[in-house]
């Protein structure tokens, strides 16, 4: 491709050679004079003068003239994605069913649906159209499935579960077991029945080894837009909302709410009835109290998970802990030798 077409399916402006021909993409420190590579940050800019990129996206405010190729876009990261995408596209799939999967009576199955070998698909589940199940996956009794989602290999659905259309689903993820529910009784833990419902809404991507469980009783809920990385537990009634981006190795206990586009690192650990409002951001590793309130647009850090400014003046002081014992010591002394 070259880079005037680039340019052109990118909606954006060029400079430089634009019949210059590029066969792929690359970090902006190793690519080469074929590959596209991008500018997103400083570090990136001061690699750039290095780069034998043969085109670099830049931003607007990039200095003008320059001696490299040049596409120019509001945010060079959002094109570097998009140009990804054009030079490697995502494998098409045959509609059909393989022959070896089981699909149960009374399922419908939308146009240009692929159910890969040996799926299972259950009694009143609805597919919609070009949705792909990959080999081994699960689908539950009553299920509905949106548009255009895709299951990757050996994911697990239970019943009663409605995903919405465009939703991406990775490898070994489950939707809809059983929440930790259990209540005492006569010295024995007892099953609290688990008799509620998943709902993922539009374009949402649950990453491999995820799991999210049913309610108790009502819904457990992911807003359209929300981003899962793998190993994340979302526990039973939890809420959370629209556009949130979730790191791997997270946990929210039961019952936690969380706002539109908050951010969330890794490892983090959620308390029951928690609730983070929108916008706010946990630092990974950050771990959040039973029924805490993260206010809106606060970032919080440790644990347990406190405003960022707090939580740097207290590791401030620790690192300050050896210097106090030293002068402590000190004054000991000295109050030792007046005294005698």
């Amino acid at each position: 491709m070259r880079v005037r077409e680039l340019a052109v399916w990118l909606g954006a402006t060029f400079e430089g050679d634009g019949e210059k021909e590029l066969t792929g993409v690359a970090p902006i420190e190793t690519a080469g004079d074929s590959d596209v590579a991008f500018v997103g940050g400083r570090k990136a800019a001061a690699q750039a003068r290095g780069s034998a990129a043969g085109c670099l996206i830049v931003p607007m405010e990039w200095p003008s003239p320059s001696e490299r190729t040049l596409i120019r876009a509001p945010e060079p990261r959002t094109a570097f994605a998009r140009a990804m995408s054009r030079f490697y596209p995502t494998v098409e799939i045959k509609p059909g069913v393989d022959p070896t999967a089981v699909v149960a009576k009374g399922v419908e199955l939308g146009a240009l649906v692929f159910v890969g070998p040996h799926a299972v698909v259950g009694e009143g589940t609805r597919v919609g159209v070009a949705s792909s199940i990959g080999s081994g996956c699960y689908v539950g009794k009553r299920v509905v499935l949106g548009e255009g989602c895709v299951l990757h290999p050996n994911v697990t659905v239970y019943d009663n579960v409605d995903i919405g259309r465009g939703s991406i689903l990775h490898s070994g993820c489950v939707i809809g077991a059983d929440g930790f529910g259990y209540v005492m009784e006569d010295g024995r833990w007892h099953k609290f029945p688990q008799v509620g419902r998943v709902e993922i809404g539009d374009f949402v991507e649950i990453g491999a080894n995820s799991c999210v469980d049913r309610a108790a009783m009502g819904v457990t809920s992911i807003g359209e837009g929300t981003k899962l990385d793998n190993m994340v537990h979302v526990a039973h009634n939890c809420r959370i909302g629209r556009h949130v981006v979730v790191a791997a190795q997270t946990g929210f206990s039961g019952g936690v709410t969380v706002g539109d586009y908050a951010v969330i690192g890794g490892q983090v650990g959620i308390g029951d009835k928690a609730r983070i409002e929108s916008r706010a951001v946990l630092g990974s590793g950050c771990g959040v109290l039973t029924s805490k309130i993260v206010h809106s647009g606060e970032t919080v850090w440790g644990t347990p998970a406190r405003p960022l400014k707090q939580h740097l003046e207290q590791l401030a002081n620790l690192a300050r802990l050896p210097e106090l014992r030293r002068e402590i010591a000190d004054i000991k002394r000295r109050l030792a030798e007046l005294e005698g």
